[in-house]
């Protein structure tokens, strides 16, 4: 493929799937395996089983995604392209997943493939139905920015966020946000009038939000929520206190306003953690007087201790058990000797980013290089 081929091809990773202009001027779509969070790696493929036989995964926009059964009678496999049963209409996706790992996945979703009625999958779609899916496809940014526009004029207060035309472009999804109750009965009326489809609406949260706009963390990587996060655990700003961290909201909030998932990461390791470190609610008792706790760094499981209340001079290291023998001899009256016995906390040692060298070595250089000008003037 040369570079005009590839400027041609439009990368659509909402869906999943490139798109390029065949000979005819018909759009031509071919499946982007891992394109999106919602990917599953099938690592059962090739195993045959006759109980999910016609049960098939198919993708949509964004975080939409089901379960549908082959009654077409044609032989379907991932990556294609399918026709399958809406609510009202039919709706076009993709085929993401197939085989026995299907069972596990319905597992998940409490899906009982014995009792409960799937939707069905009708047929294989065509160049026509990919051309009129492209149609309502391209519909969608227009509609939005005018969707906002009505909902701004009627004074709601909310925002939509994203639009998904249903694959016979008879039907939209509005996803919105919002932080109390709206009234959408006029909206609708003017969404229908306006666009003359019909109307769903849907509410998403500011960290749905966030996932569906993409972007990059302060960690330099792809956001979580974009990248693999599909189910939202609440956050607390105690797990922010169990790591030590600073109850800074500009440090500790995301993208999308609201506290960021990645401190729910390691909250278990250091609850673990603070479960073998001793409670110390009182300064230790030595010979030469108290010593108060000023600092713990709960992985390590070393408590530092000063002479100094609140003072971070002189600090001495303890571990977790010698803190443990020494309040036990503080119950039984007894003091140990001294903490100035042990060696001082060493200072942290910084590294610049570019080694060992002396930044100002580049001054240096420079000096050097006036004093050969003074000598050749000189001269």
């Amino acid at each position: 493929m040369d570079n005009s081929d590839n400027e041609n091809i439009k990368f659509d990773c909402f869906r999943g799937c490139a798109v390029v202009d065949g000979p005819d001027g018909t759009p031509e779509c071919t499946y982007r395996q891992g394109c999106c969070k919602l990917e599953v790696y099938d690592y059962l493929k090739g195993i045959p089983s006759e109980q999910c036989r016609d049960l098939f995964e198919v993708r949509f926009k964004n975080t939409r995604k089901g379960i549908y059964r082959n009654t077409s009678g044609q032989s379907i496999k991932t990556g294609d392209l399918v026709i399958v049963e809406a609510q009202t209409g039919h709706d076009l996706g993709i085929v993401t997943l197939e085989g026995p790992l299907i069972l596990r996945q319905m597992k998940a979703k409490e899906i009982d493939p014995e009792t409960t009625e799937l939707k069905r999958i009708y047929r294989k779609a065509r160049p026509f139905d990919i051309s009129r899916w492209q149609e309502a496809i391209a519909r969608e940014q227009d509609t939005m920015i005018r969707a906002r526009e009505i909902a701004a004029d009627l004074g709601l207060e909310m925002k939509i966020g994203d639009v998904e035309f249903q694959g016979d472009g008879t039907k939209a999804i509005f996803y919105y946000i919002a932080d109390g109750r709206v009234d959408f009965r006029q909206l609708i009326k003017d969404f229908a009038e306006e666009f003359h489809i019909r109307i769903e609406m849907k509410q998403i949260g500011a960290r749905q939000e966030a996932g569906l706009i993409g972007g990059l963390g302060v960690c330099g990587r792809e956001l979580c929520c974009a990248n693999y996060i599909t189910t939202f655990k609440s956050i607390t700003t105690g797990a922010a206190r169990i790591q030590d961290l600073s109850l800074n909201p500009q440090k500790l909030a995301g993208q999308c306003g609201k506290l960021k998932c990645c401190l729910n990461y390691e909250v278990d390791n250091y609850n673990d953690a603070r479960s073998r470190l001793p409670r110390v609610v009182e300064p230790l008792e030595f010979e030469d007087g108290p010593a108060w706790l000023v600092k713990t760094d709960i992985l390590r499981e070393i408590l530092y201790f000063s002479y100094e209340k609140g003072s971070l001079t002189n600090v001495y290291p303890l571990s977790a058990e010698e803190v443990k023998e020494i309040l036990e001899m503080n119950r039984d009256g007894i003091k140990p000797e001294s903490l100035k016995n042990d060696s001082l906390a060493p200072a942290p040692e910084f590294i610049s980013a570019v080694g060992d060298d002396s930044i100002s070595r580049f001054d240096e250089v420079k000096r050097n290089r006036k004093k050969k000008r003074r000598k050749k003037n000189a001269q």
